[in-house]
């Protein structure tokens, strides 16, 4: 009688534990697919942030088309005449087909801009006026776009009298409303200018985007 009774009492026992473990089992796998799918989530949501960063972290590539540069000289204000302007037209950019005006990206140089009195050529005869020096800048340009295939100059005027920063026949006057250097870009690529008056030289290099 007493066998009979503990095995009366231990089947029910391991026929309760059977469906706990069952439960416990497919509860655990659920939890585990779920954790599974977070994870991809978070892998997923990871990856597309470190594309996008390196897509930022990485520049379009600039290829440089030309460069030209002149010696600089002259008085203080030719010199701060000269780096105002290169301030100006630097990081220029003109999409294939889009034109150049020195005129229009410099404006007049008046004394409000900042533009001081210095040597300027009129005719034959050197005269102070603001704005001096914008000459060599403009000349300095000009023979960078020379040296780029597939930009047109549209407008160019000598001096009068030779120059000391060039070779004859090589410059570009400008006079604000009078003379203009202009020219379109037909690269068939967007073009970046860039100009500074560093190292004792006035430098213009043109680069495509």
């Amino acid at each position: 009688m007493k066998n009979k009774t503990k095995s009366f009492i231990f089947v029910p026992l391991v026929l309760f534990a059977v469906p706990v473990v069952f439960l416990f089992s497919k509860n655990n796998n659920k939890n585990v697919s779920e954790q599974n799918k977070q994870s991809e989530i978070i892998n997923s949501i990871e990856n597309t942030s470190k594309s996008s960063l390196n897509e930022t972290a990485e520049p379009r590539q600039e290829v440089e088309l030309s460069n030209f540069s002149t010696n600089l000289a002259g008085d203080e204000n030719r010199l701060e005449n000269i780096r105002l302007s290169c301030n100006t037209i630097n990081g220029t950019t003109l999409k294939n087909g889009e034109s150049f005006s020195f005129n229009d990206i410099i404006g007049e140089p008046t004394e409000d801009k900042g533009y001081k009195q210095a040597d300027v050529l009129v005719d034959t005869e050197l005269t102070k006026d603001f704005g001096g020096g914008n000459c060599q800048v403009s000349t300095t340009l000009y023979n960078a776009c020379l040296n780029t295939p597939g930009i047109e100059v549209t407008e160019r005027h000598p001096h009068k009298k030779q120059v000391a920063y060039v070779e004859e026949g090589k410059d570009a006057s400008v006079s604000f409303g009078v003379l203009d250097l202009k020219f379109t870009n037909n690269t068939g690529s967007t073009i970046k200018i860039y100009m500074d008056s560093e190292n004792e030289k006035v430098t213009a290099r043109i680069v495509k985007v």
